[in-house]
Parts: structure tokens; C-alpha cells; sequence
């Protein structure tokens, strides 16, 4: 893609690169997703292994609002990256579209005196 070093090019959007892309958007949803439930999961499963003495219950009062802002987070992460990775997809798609429009918008058009030689000398 165009990183602007060229002068007079912007951008240069080539769809392979964005359909190329778009798949790792996907997957970094998914293993995150993963990895999200597997922190859930196995924290779920310990309960709460620092104890209830004075310096479990400080970090217990600490910790237990922030994990559920954690696992907030992540989730937004994960729909963040599935949001994108869709809509590289409908860029692609439309791209390809927008380059038939314009193409066909520019294609030679024979008009009637080019098709019987009127307008030759």
C-alpha cells in the first residue's frame, strides 16, 4: 500500500493486500476470544487463592473490581477486531466494485460517426 514516500502518491489500495489482511483480524479475534475464556475460566476455577488475612483481603478488594474491567476490555478488543476485519472485507468488495464503476465510466465509446468514418478526413 501507497506509505506517502512517493511524490504524488498518496495511496495506492491494492485489494489483494487488503483481502490478504482482513484473515489476520480474524484469527487475533479468535485467539483472543481464546484467550479471554480461558482467563475466565481458570480464574473462575480458583476461587480466591489469596486468602482472607489482611494482606489477602487488600488485594482481593483491589483486584476483583479490576478483573471484571479486564475481561471487559478484552471483549471490546475482540469485537473491535472482528469489526474490522469485516469491514476490510466490504472495503475490498467495494473497491473492486468502485474500480469496474470507473472503469466502464472511461471505456471508448463508439459514437455514430466513428462507426461509419463520417467524421475521418
Amino acid at each position: 500500500m501507497g506509505d506517502g514516500k512517493v511524490p504524488g502518491k498518496v495511496l495506492n489500495i491494492k485489494t489483494a493486500d487488503i483481502k490478504a489482511a482482513a484473515p489476520a483480524f480474524h484469527q487475533g479475534a479468535i485467539d483472543l476470544s481464546k484467550a479471554l475464556t480461558a482467563l475466565v475460566n481458570a480464574l473462575d476455577g480458583l476461587g480466591e487463592p489469596w486468602g482472607h488475612d489482611e494482606q489477602g483481603d487488600k488485594f482481593g478488594n483491589a483486584y476483583k473490581p479490576q478483573q471484571k474491567k479486564i475481561e471487559s476490555a478484552a471483549g471490546v478488543l475482540v469485537l473491535g477486531l472482528t469489526s474490522i476485519h469485516e469491514a476490510m472485507v466490504d472495503l475490498s468488495d467495494g473497491h473492486v466494485d468502485n474500480d469496474e464503476l470507473i472503469a466502464g465510466m472511461f471505456a471508448r465509446v463508439k459514437t455514430d460517426k466513428q462507426s461509419d468514418g463520417a467524421g475521418e478526413r
